[in-house]
């Protein structure tokens, strides 16, 4: 899962990404509303966490703006301000959900991981194929009924390879979901995760290569 963290609080912004990479999801950051919307035409997220009071553009131009555009991102706001009124305003804009700072991390995760789900087909809420189960709320991953301890971003690749349904899900679609906008297109960080991905699975070999095109479990 891919978010956008909009905040012009700059430590805020900075703690609330890094908790959600702890999460194993590949987050970026703008400070201010105009970086905002530049991130959103270069990149597809799956999930836009926005502050109101934000410098440039304010937070309701960003999601009425990302709204008229169709995309299929969804938007989590975020406000100091705690009214009703505040809610039934953000929400009208076009916004999926509506927080009220300060809030509590757990919650905050799990609303964005409920938005995520509805930004993408339904998947079921625990992935399970060819005797792996991975579910993403409890960041718990099993082969046969065996825990796999598995780093964030093996995590996070074999959540997309799950969700791809025996499809095959290209590198750049793995590079895109689970690291950010900073990793290099040539890397090879992609196949090293891969590697010790199928090496803590164990045998039989689930994840298959696709030459020159990706990765599935069939």
């Amino acid at each position: 899962m891919r978010v956008l963290v909009v905040e012009d609080e700059e430590l805020l912004a900075d703690a609330i990404a890094e908790g959600l990479r702890q999460e194993a999801l590949a987050v970026d950051v703008a400070y201010d509303g105009s970086t905002a919307l530049d991130r959103l035409e270069l990149n597809e997220y799956d999930v836009l966490v926005l502050d109101r009071d934000l410098p440039h553009v304010h937070g309701d131009e960003v999601c009425r703006r990302l709204v008229a555009s169709g995309a299929s991102t969804r938007v989590l706001m975020l406000t100091a301000a705690d009214e009703v009124s505040d809610r039934v305003d953000g929400l009208s804009l076009g916004a999926d959900d509506y927080l009220p700072k300060p809030f509590a991390f757990p919650e905050f995760v799990a609303r964005v991981r409920a938005l995520g789900r509805r930004a993408r087909p339904a998947a079921p809420p625990v992935l399970c194929r060819a005797g792996v189960m991975l579910d993403p709320g409890r960041r718990e991953v099993f082969r046969d009924g065996q825990a796999i301890s598995l780093s964030r971003k093996e995590f996070a690749v074999l959540e997309e390879l799950l969700r791809g349904d025996g499809m095959v899900v290209s590198s750049e679609q793995l590079l895109e979901r689970a690291w950010d906008e900073n990793i290099d297109p040539f890397t090879n960080v992609l196949r090293v995760t891969v590697m010790t991905l199928r090496r803590k699975l164990g045998p039989p070999q689930v994840v298959e290569t696709v030459a020159g095109v990706g990765y599935r479990i069939p």
